[in-house]
């Protein structure tokens, strides 16, 4: 089976982020996608992340009714902060009759050779790949990838926790179990951002 692996830290997760694994699922040869949740990104500030935990449970309320997505703990366990090529490896020996490739937004391939081991990263791993506005992928740096058209929505995990901490409705944004979910247990109403 060819597994999607769509990691982030989902805080929370969006209607943009499910658009994007549908499509890959839809135009793609990937089977399924795993939302990869990761307890804390190295190349982002962590002070307004909700517990793992929670984001995971976000997850799983997004996406219950999806029989080809599937939201995975895998960082939880490994050596924090989640680097992509250490989790990759990890999965790759505990599942070694998948394969796997790493799903990304134009804007995160351009950084691609910040990564932990990156080398290793595009000659073992395939990358799917979604355009974003102003971002042109002028080197992929040997990578098998796939460049994809994919729908997107304007809207970032950051205007969502700054919509709650203003009261505002974020209904529509997220999935209405998430959001529903989001507001009993007043989640990011008290974060700083």
């Amino acid at each position: 089976m060819h597994i999607g692996l769509y990691f982030g830290s989902f805080n929370p997760i969006h209607t943009g982020h499910l658009i994007v694994a549908n499509h890959v699922v839809a135009h793609t040869e990937i089977d399924k996608v795993w939302f990869v949740v990761s307890p804390h990104n190295p190349l982002k500030d962590s002070h307004s992340l909700l517990n793992e935990y929670d984001r995971i449970h976000l997850v799983n309320l997004a996406i219950e009714d999806n029989p080809k997505f599937r939201a995975s703990n895998v960082e939880f366990n490994l050596p924090k902060p989640s680097y992509t090529i250490d989790t990759l490896t990890y999965l790759t020996e505990k599942f070694p009759l998948e394969r796997f490739s790493v799903i990304m937004g134009a804007d995160s391939f351009q950084n691609i050779h910040r990564w932990k081991n990156f080398e290793q990263l595009v000659a073992r791993y395939s990358f799917m790949v979604y355009n974003r506005p102003g971002f042109e992928i002028e080197d992929t740096y040997g990578a098998d990838i796939t460049i994809m058209d994919a729908p997107l929505l304007h809207i970032s995990s950051t205007y969502i926790r700054r919509q709650i901490k203003e009261k505002k409705s974020i209904k529509y944004i997220v999935p209405d179990a998430v959001e529903k979910y989001i507001d009993a247990h007043r989640y990011y109403a008290e974060m700083k951002k």
